[in-house]
């Protein structure tokens, strides 16, 4: 490896193997003694594998409220309407029941990033590597287990990152994005494969992992479409969104939107690379208008901007476009010209607020520039144009170096935010760590072929100089959509990952890096609740959702030791062993 590539190789390396956690006890309320289930099969078609757990047909419960997608529903405000679990009993939470992804299947890979999805008293839920699972939500015996062929499974490693963020469900099936640029379909019920489509067979032939693609985020439905976005941003690929029809995974657009033009084309012309633009995470919808919403990530190379000269449009942008056609209704851009890895990385939200006074509908994200935005849904009008929410010092990169605020993985990351109708606040998840970054000396340097999941970098992370800050730590903040202003900021130790979900009691629920589970009080933005699991690195928010009028939470756990967790009141409040953090977290899409 050359030198000039070792930081950033540590950095990328975390996302292949995170760091140990200590041992705790599983607390699994619906498992047998555990054994490794059966490998994948070989066929292309695979169906529901054995797994050693309860095996249920048929779902507990009759009347069912449901986290549907994943930011809740398709405005993506991760606010629930439920009122079961209150301040006043919130200490009283605990764990239902849980698994180890791990004694389910021994294939199953570390660095969980999955967001649980719940329909109908079942979850669903993936794991790095691919796997689907499904589970009676009351009960957690196991409805239905899919993995990935093994031969397709090995290759996901040339990607640099194996982590998958759920999958969306309807018209009576469960979709995945596979690593290798690849569209599933289960069946709902039974976990059989239905149909799996290559993005290079329906979206371009470039998209493949040799040409530096790859899925991670997580797929949305809505009318009988799929939508899906793209990885691969600081791999150099040209970055889009796309829309599948969900009964046959063919096209639903006349075309994809691409975020950057050809290469060799505009603001490419001079360029060795594709431009970047990906799309890290799901889109949101308005029903209302049939407006659909999405964030796109940087240009390429990240740190060498003079092959890619202008404000390279729609990259660092959030972008709308009619969900039926993909045409373009308006776009504006975050940071114009981004030289510092500044994604515009989390899922926006729609939300109908109190904005000076007056009811509006805007579309609001927060970016990894640590700034946070607001347009008018319809128009794109500027509301809010980048309220600072982290600390911001970014000079121009040089070949020599300079410290940069917030660093490349934060502010705020995929990590998403939620929305609170009673206080008007938005709560910004956030990573504060500066960094010190070093651009090439020109397009031949910008390249970064030997480095896994990062070949357009344009160039490195080095050593933080003595002096500078760059120690790592969380934050979220409350914005008053009404005035634009902090309601609050609190610290969390480690950075902020996993995001937060928000129910109608005024409690916002989100999970840190060592495994503790905290409420917040969104009012008075006090934790009044923490509950330590025994596992590590929760690089997820939960779903929050009711089963017979009682309201259940789940969240996944990443690490070495990847879990999934049911909460609710009444539940085994025996706490587990604090797990170690990763704070060094790949930041690629």
């Amino acid at each position: 490896m050359k030198k000039s590539y070792a930081a950033i190789g540590a950095v990328l390396a975390a996302s292949l193997a995170l760091t140990a956690c200590n041992s705790g006890n599983n607390n699994n309320n619906a498992s047998s003694s555990p054994s490794a289930s059966p490998s994948a099969s070989a066929s292309a078609s695979a169906s529901a594998s054995a797994s050693p757990v309860a095996s249920a047909t048929t779902v507990t419960g009759t009347s069912f409220e449901n986290w549907g997608s994943f930011g809740f529903d398709l405005a993506g405000n991760r606010h629930a309407p439920y009122t079961e679990i209150t301040a006043d009993n919130v200490n009283d939470l605990g764990i239902v029941w849980s698994h180890d992804f791990k004694e389910l299947d021994a294939d199953v890979k570390n660095g969980n990033q999955a967001f649980p999805v719940v329909v109908d008293g079942v979850i669903y839920v993936t794991t790095s590597g691919n796997q689907v699972f499904a589970f009676d939500a009351v009960t957690g015996n196991q409805m239905w287990h899919w993995e990935p062929p093994a031969e397709e499974a090995a290759n996901y490693s040339k990607s640099g990152i194996i982590a998958n963020r759920g999958v969306a469900v309807g018209d009576g099936k469960v979709f995945m994005l596979t690593i290798d640029n690849q569209l599933v379909a289960l069946d709902q019920k039974t976990g059989e494969q239905v149909n799996k489509v290559k993005l290079s067979d329906v979206i371009d032939p470039s998209v493949t992992l040799e040409n530096g693609y790859y899925e991670t985020t997580a797929p949305l439905y809505y009318d009988g479409v799929v939508y899906i976005g793209s990885s691969g941003g600081d791999n150099g690929v040209r970055g889009f969104e796309a829309a599948l029809k969900s009964s046959d995974l063919t096209p639903a657009w006349d075309s994809p939107f691409w975020t950057v033009p050809p290469k060799g084309q505009d603001w490419l012309a001079n360029s060795n690379f594709q431009g970047g633009g990906a799309v890290w995470c799901p889109p949101v919808i308005d029903e209302e208008t049939g407006i659909m919403y999405f964030a796109v990530g940087n240009p390429a190379p990240d740190f060498y901007g003079e092959s890619r000269p202008g404000d390279n449009p729609y990259t660092d942008s959030v972008v709308a476009v009619e969900a039926k056609t993909g045409k373009l209704v308006w776009a504006k851009q975050e940071i114009s010209h981004d030289l510092w890895d500044y994604d515009a990385a989390a899922s926006p939200m729609i939300l109908k607020a109190k904005v000076n006074g007056e009811d509006r509908k805007i579309v609001v994200e927060g970016g990894k520039s640590g700034q946070w935005f607001a347009w008018d849904a319809a128009t794109g009008e500027v509301i809010y144009d980048g309220i600072p929410f982290a600390r911001i010092d970014h000079p121009t990169p040089t070949p020599e170096g300079v410290m940069v605020y917030p660093g490349a993985l934060g502010g705020e990351n995929y990590a998403p935010e939620t929305y609170d109708p009673a206080t008007n606040y938005v709560l910004i998840p956030a990573v504060e760590q500066g960094m010190f970054i070093m651009s090439a000396k020109d397009q031949e340097h910008a390249a970064t072929p030997d480095m896994p999941g990062a070949s357009a970098f344009g160039t490195t992370m080095g050593e933080v100089p003595e002096g500078e800050d760059g120690s790592a730590y969380g934050t979220i903040t409350a914005i008053d959509v009404n005035t634009g202003k902090q309601a609050y900021q609190i610290k969390t130790k480690d950075p902020q990952r996993g995001g937060l979900s928000s129910t109608a009691t005024g409690l916002a629920f989100f999970g840190e890096l060592d495994g503790k589970i905290n409420a917040l009080d969104i009012k008075s933005g006090k934790i009044i609740w923490t509950f330590q699991v025994p596992g590590d690195n929760i690089q997820a928010a939960p779903a929050i959702f009711t089963v017979d009028g009682k309201e259940y939470i789940t969240f996944t756990s990443g690490g070495t030791k990847p879990k999934v967790y049911v909460f609710a009141l009444g539940g085994d409040k025996t706490q587990g062993d604090s797990g170690a953090a990763d704070t060094s977290d790949v930041h690629a899409g």
